[in-house]
Formats: C-alpha cells, structure tokens, sequence
C-alpha cells in the first residue's frame, strides 16, 4: 500500500530508516525537556483513551519512556523504538520509577514489527507517522499486530492540503527533515487514502490536541470477530 504514495510524497525517498535513528539518538538527552510540557495534552489524552481499552499495549516509538508512568498499573506494556540512546533512558525511567507493568523494551522497525498477527489490544503510535521512512507501511504495521476489538492511538501532525499554511510547510520542509520531523507530507487525504484502502478498520474519533490545534488525537477500531449465533 506505501508504494501508492511514494511519489506524492514530496521527497520521502531520501527520508530512511538511518535518518531517523541518527536524528532521535541526537534528540534522546534533551528530549524530555524540549517536548515534555509541548506535547504533554496531547500524551494525557492519548494515554487516558488506552487506559480506558485496556489489556495488552505496545507503544511504538517509546522514545525515553516520558508516557510510561501514565498508564494504568493494570495494563501491559510493552514499547519498541528505532533508537538506542531513546531507550537506554527508558530503561533507566523503569528502573527508578519501578514501573512493574512493563514488559520489555526493543529496538524495532516501525515498519517490520517483529510480533505476531493480532498480538495488541492498543497500539500506540505518539509523533511516530510522520516520523517513519513509509507511513502507509508503519500503519498497516499496527493495524497487523491489533487484535479484533482493539484500538490503534495515533498522534501526529497532520499537514494542511491547500493555502497558505501548506505553502509554508513546504518551505520549511528542508529545515526540518535533518532533525527528524516532516511538516508537509502527511495531510488528512492520506489518512483517509488508508484508511478507505484497509479493510475491518473504523476511525471512532479525530480530536484537535494542542500546541495550537495542528496535531490529532485520532482513534481507529479495529472491527470484532463476528460471533456465530
């Protein structure tokens, strides 16, 4: 399915995986302190709607563990991110804050999860879509290894598709992109491309979240297994 998208995409063929990782592991010491307080609405929210599925999470793009301490004590967790400097903070926020409900952390692909179909009840993605190499593939990813019944939670940032505010993204798209963001090339159109492309998927709810309402909170269900009368 990424393919359709990959020359829409502006420039997302010299976007890779090593990108990524370089960027995230020179983010990882002042990470928390840069994005704490921006992103912390937008991480509540996110958070309280797994919180209420319940069950098994993976949380994919973990980063320093800054959500951990916000789920509740009953759910399993279990977080996965592209960079190795991202989780030797996690591991460190575990330890010291006694997190029991985590499984395990690991370096893992976005785009290649190593974990068997339907293996989630959530999964969370927070400021990880636009971060990956081929979001289309990273989607079909999550909704892969989401059991019937369960939630895939994303936020992102959504770019505008026409006027002014789609004119500066593009201007700013290669500033940014060296650091690991992408402010031009994932707009509402591709969300609903996807989500129209893959089968036994509903979006439940697209909520604005702050900073200044240019990222979502969108929740998409995953359709239950049909129980034979």
């Amino acid at each position: 399915m990424a393919e359709i998208f990959k020359l829409g995409g502006g420039g997302q063929l010299d976007f890779d995986r090593a990108t990524v990782e370089q960027a995230y592991d020179r983010w990882a010491p002042v990470y928390d302190f840069v994005f704490g307080g921006v992103f912390s609405k937008g991480r509540k929210a996110a958070i309280q709607a797994a919180n209420k599925v319940g069950g098994r999470v993976l949380e994919v793009g973990v980063g320093t563990g800054i959500s951990l301490p916000q789920y509740a004590p009953h759910l399993r967790i279990f977080g996965t991110d592209i960079s190795e400097a991202m989780l030797r903070k996690a591991k460190r926020r575990i330890n010291n804050l006694g997190l029991k409900n985590v499984e395990n952390l690991a370096v893992m692909d976005a785009e290649k999860l190593e974990f068997p179909d339907k293996s989630f009840d959530v999964v969370m993605a927070q400021y990880v879509v636009t971060a990956v190499p081929n979001p289309e593939a990273a989607l079909d990813e999550f909704a892969r290894v989401l059991r019937p019944g369960g939630e895939l939670i994303i936020l992102t940032r959504i770019s505008a598709d026409a006027g002014m505010r789609r004119f500066i993204e593009r201007r700013l798209q290669p500033v940014v992109r060296p650091l690991g963001f992408r402010t031009a090339e994932f707009t509402w159109s591709r969300y609903a491309l996807w989500l129209t492309a893959t089968r036994k998927i509903e979006l439940v709810e697209n909520r604005p979240i702050p900073p200044l309402g240019h990222f979502s909170l969108l929740r998409i269900r995953k359709a239950a297994i049909a129980v034979a009368a």
